[in-house]
């Protein structure tokens, strides 16, 4: 990895986990490309926040199921950062709906966005990472330990992102480029506030340390693989859960 610059994108960086942990990579003095498919407000105020911790952002627009955009996006990047040192694999989709009545069209956007995605960008960021080395970082999910029912678009998806990660782990290593996933579990964001008001309560006295999780939790394990510290790691994955999905059904007390 090159030791004169610190610049990361961060895919699906205009909220959520992905603004978390692109807020965290700029308070460790990284320089952050924010990407963003619909939401630009969100991703210009993620660069804002960025800046404001004294930190170069930019905005960069893509659908990174398309390789049109994210050709057009990585060259963008290079253009205003000069080189990428770590590529964050965060933007994804899910459709909350049983598999019998999940429709094609829904599965179809699913995997593109989150598993072709992380491959096409995956592709691009190796090509420019070759002669230097760099770390790779896809955001995975508890779904790749434990089934979530009604979510079976985003669990094949997620899943396939940990298998993913192994392959390129092997054939990304000669070259000095490491590749990881970081599987969060329950973790408060807008989203899932809006969805359950007690979110918070009911995941976190589920969880074995008995909190829920936060983006900050995701951003320090993201910045761990990022980090010199884990430069001999490459084809794991890293479950941010507080011991969730490491348990089973017990029926005793």
């Amino acid at each position: 990895m090159n030791e004169q610059s610190k610049n990361a994108l961060v895919t699906g960086a205009s909220k959520g986990v992905g603004r978390g942990i692109a807020l965290g990579l700029a308070a460790e003095g990284w320089h952050v490309g924010v990407n963003y498919f619909r939401d630009r407000a969100g991703a210009e105020s993620t660069a804002e926040a960025i800046r404001t911790l004294g930190q170069q952002a930019w905005v960069l627009p893509a659908d990174v199921g398309y390789s049109d955009q994210v050709e057009a996006m990585f060259r963008r990047f290079l253009e205003l950062a000069g080189s990428i040192d770590l590529l964050v694999n965060n933007a994804g989709v899910q459709t909350w709906v049983s598999l019998l009545d999940l429709q094609e069209a829904d599965w179809d956007r699913t995997i593109r966005t989150n598993l072709k995605g992380t491959f096409l960008c995956t592709q691009q960021a190796a090509r420019l990472m070759k002669q230097t080395g760099g770390r790779i970082v896809n955001i995975g999910s508890g779904s790749n330990k434990a089934p979530f029912p009604n979510l079976s678009d985003y669990c094949a998806s997620k899943g396939g992102i940990e298998t993913f990660t192994t392959v390129a782990a092997v054939e990304l290593g000669q070259y000095g480029i490491t590749v990881n996933c970081v599987a969060p579990g329950t973790i408060e964001i807008e989203r899932t506030r809006l969805e359950d008001p007690e979110y918070a309560r009911e995941w976190g006295s589920r969880t074995p340390m008995k909190r829920i999780g936060y983006v900050e939790d995701v951003a320090d394990a993201v910045l761990f693989f990022a980090g010199e510290k884990a430069g001999f790691i490459t084809g794991q994955t890293l479950y941010v859960d507080g011991g969730l999905w490491s348990q089973v059904p017990w029926i005793y007390d």
